[in-house]
């Protein structure tokens, strides 16, 4: 028997691996704290344990917005009590996996981080693994490896044990047990190869590793991760088409080379994950870097372009070639632009692309700025339209006219936009007394219509209660493109955020639904 095993059967293994006087409280759990920006701590403290599990559980993936998806995250590394009758280690379990589903490893990491590995149960040692092995530290879920031992038996985490053994200075052990697990097969033999050079790297006798990928059929988390973090080439047939997962994961991976993350920071960009701010830092590193050619480094001189080019209409046509022929469907161009938006003048000789304009600034919340077109923009245009769903006050209500315009020229699918601009401004209550009903008989929508989810966020913001209601809101955002929403849900979304005082996102989300409607 290894010495582990011994211990256990000897009842000699510690069950705490942290001194009595450093252990913390469950009473609060989460990362950001309500004087940083996290939501009110007791949010959920009296909530019924059915609903916000409900709720987590029943979010699967990723959302169709984008700012959606950032109140989500933000929601949900929260420092908050748990909601009565669950525990607090579920509450974290539960709000890290959700994290994990939507992309957002390194924030999961950070979640389960604050709770003592000594305290965690299955699920959350699960959504902990996820999250390490999403952000390529094998060796960071090796607390909770070493200390729960046995609590699983499959080859994933037996392997697992192997390369703790290996940084916990027992590299022979840790050599004998791959040796075993190579021999056995208890797992594709890639698997544990990458496992022991991963492993070889604590140990004084580095011995060589042969990676041989002849013969693997697909990528999986554990291959991309510990190639990953070891320095290990993929044959580019595995990465090709691998998945949204794996554009995701290499988006915030530094460790890869900056083309291949700037190939996955379109769609984090698109989905939330990544910010203006650091889409700039990264093309920024591109531009900088020597050696680097092709399409990404072309971006890279675009984006000083559109920020440093001679005049606004060279910045302007630097920002257009960012954007390509599709703007709206290159989401993550003018995520990338949105301060360089900013910077151009407001100007009716640029009106024709003001929409586009104001889109991009709107990605980054730039609201303000983006108000300076007011004067430049026609009444019923896709740039009015933006404008006054994204102003900051709602003063003077919009008409049922330029409402009626903006619906004469809309070319969108089904007319998406135009329900869109309807269920914004409904849920911001920035129409007319009764031009609601009305707008809404001309297309077709009925936005009142009551279901379980609505009934639910309704009740959340007759309360204020503003983390069940992002939490229920991301309920009726999921989906891989915006043609799965609905003008009702959109309603709902929006009403129920401006009412518990998120209107910033409520106004942010109503004007990403009409520019990728």
């Amino acid at each position: 028997m290894d010495p582990d095993e011994l211990d256990e059967l000897l009842g000699l293994k510690p069950k705490f691996d942290i001194p009595p006087a450093a252990r913390r409280s469950l009473e609060r759990v989460g990362v950001l704290a309500n004087a940083e920006g996290g939501l009110p701590t007791q949010s959920l403290a009296n909530q019924p344990a059915s609903i916000v599990r409900a709720a987590l559980v029943g979010t699967r993936g990723p959302l169709v917005s984008r700012w959606g998806h950032i109140l989500l995250r933000r929601a949900l590394a929260s420092r908050l009590a748990s909601p009565k009758d669950m525990s607090p280690v579920e509450f974290a379990a539960l709000r890290a996996g959700l994290l994990n589903r939507i992309g957002e490893y390194g924030a999961a990491r950070s979640l389960v981080q604050e709770v003592d590995t000594s305290n965690w149960n299955k699920g959350l040692t699960t959504a902990a693994l996820n999250a390490y092995i999403g952000t390529a530290d094998i060796v960071g879920a090796c607390p909770a490896v070493r200390l729960q031992g046995g609590i699983r038996e499959d080859a994933e985490w037996r392997m697992l044990q192997a390369i703790c053994d290996a940084f916990a200075g027992q590299g022979v052990r840790a050599n004998s047990n791959l040796n075993r697990a190579l021999s056995r097969q208890i797992a594709p033999d890639i698997d544990v190869l990458l496992a022991q050079r991963y492993a070889g790297a604590a140990g004084r006798g580095r011995r060589a590793v042969n990676l041989e990928w002849d013969g693997v059929e697909g990528m999986t988390p554990w291959r991309f991760a510990l190639a990953t973090a070891v320095g290990a080439d993929i044959p580019e047939n595995l990465l090709a088409n691998a998945g949204a997962y794996y554009e995701r994961v290499s988006a915030t991976a530094p460790m890869l080379a900056l083309p291949q993350r700037a190939a996955g920071a379109k769609r984090a960009a698109r989905e939330g994950i990544l910010s203006s701010a650091a889409m700039v830092d990264l093309y920024s590193q591109i531009y900088s870097a020597d050696g680097i050619e092709g399409a990404e480094a072309a971006t890279a001189s675009l984006l000083r372009e559109a920020y440093v080019g001679e005049g606004p209409s060279a910045r302007l046509a630097a920002m257009k070639s960012i954007w390509g022929e599709t703007a709206t469907g290159n989401y993550s161009g003018m995520v990338l632009t949105a301060y360089a938006a900013a910077r151009m003048p407001a100007s009716s000789e640029y009106e024709g692309d003001a929409p586009l304009l104001i889109a991009s600034m709107l990605t980054a919340g730039l609201d303000r700025n983006a108000m300076r077109w007011g004067q430049v923009v026609a009444e019923g245009s896709e740039g009015w339209a933006l404008l006054a769903l994204a102003q900051p006050t709602g003063a003077n209500p919009v008409s049922s006219s330029a409402v009626d315009n903006f619906f004469d020229d809309d070319d969108s699918a089904q007319q998406r936009k135009s329900k869109f601009l309807l269920a914004g401004l409904a849920g911001l209550g920035r129409l007319e007394q009764g031009a609601a009903g009305d707008l809404s008989g001309q297309l077709s929508v009925n936005l009142t219509r009551q279901t379980k989810w609505s009934r639910l966020i309704e009740q959340a913001a007759a309360v204020e209660n503003k983390a069940l209601v992002a939490y229920l809101a991301a309920v009726g955002m999921q989906g891989d493109g915006w043609d799965k929403m609905t003008a009702r849900h959109l309603y709902h979304i929006v009403s129920a955020l401006n009412r518990v005082g998120l209107s910033a996102e409520a106004r942010m989300i109503a004007a990403e639904a009409v520019v990728r409607g």
